[in-house]
Order: structure tokens, then sequence, then C-alpha cells
């Protein structure tokens, strides 16, 4: 008996972590997205292009940002600031400069569509959230989650 007790005590202490990470990065829920974007078509055809981004509604928490960063890689990042509970000012909205996103909240969050990270200042150390992106071919990718 006394062997049972030592093993499971052992058991209980070396599962338990301490994870001293207090920030709340779990807001967004996890929606099920299938879009197909065809390059060619005229609301994406920025996407041909490295560098530039284009906004879709309709998907995800407040909708999905796309971004062409070279010729072979297309991010695509949920448009909900995952700093906080989605809201209507949440939603993120393109900058004017660069690769930069910031929610129209209090907090003013600011993230790159280059890498999904926030910056500095941001009220918590989220970064986006990524849909999976395919290419099938003929300029048409399809995003999922």
């Amino acid at each position: 008996m006394k062997k049972l007790i030592l093993i499971l005590s052992c058991v209980v202490v070396f599962s338990c972590s301490n994870n001293d990470d207090s920030s709340n990065c779990n807001f967004l829920f996890n929606t099920g997205v299938n879009l197909v974007v065809n390059t060619n078509l005229p609301q994406f055809a920025q996407l041909q292009f490295n560098d530039n981004r284009v906004f879709v509604s309709g998907y995800g928490n407040n909708g999905i940002w796309l971004y062409r960063a070279n010729s072979s890689t297309l991010y695509a990042w949920d448009a909900a600031d995952p700093s906080h509970e989605p809201l209507s000012c949440s939603t993120l909205t393109y900058s004017g400069i660069g690769d930069i996103v910031t929610c129209g909240c209090d907090d003013g969050n600011e993230y790159s569509l280059a890498t999904g990270y926030g910056f500095e200042g941001n009220t918590q150390p989220c970064t986006l959230q990524p849909y999976r992106v395919e290419s099938t071919g003929n300029n048409t990718y399809v995003v999922l989650n």
C-alpha cells in the first residue's frame, strides 16, 4: 500500500508544472474556415505581388487578413486582436504602414502580417491566430484551420 501511495504521489508531483505565464491569449474561438482564394480574381489580384494584403470579411472571428510575403509564401491570419475578447473595435485594420495592422480599441495593439507577432507596448504578448494556406495550383489557394 505504501508503494502505491508513493507511486501516485510521484505521478502527481512530476505531472504538475509551474507555469508563471499569466497572460491570457485564449480569447479567440476556433472557428471553421474553408476559403478558396484565386489571385486571378479582382478581389484577390493584389496578392499576385509581394508585400500586399487583402482583408476578407465573413470568415474566422472578425475576418481574415491575407498577406503575400514573397512569390512562394501567402499567410492567412485571423483579423481579430488575440489580446482581448472579440468586440466590434477589435477587428484589425491596415495601419497604412508596411505590414502593420492595428486594433481599433483603446489599447491600439499592433501586429505584423509578415510574422504574426505583436509589437512592444501591446497589452499582452499574444500572436495573431494563423490559418493554414495550401496551394492548389493555377494561382489558387485554400485557407483552412
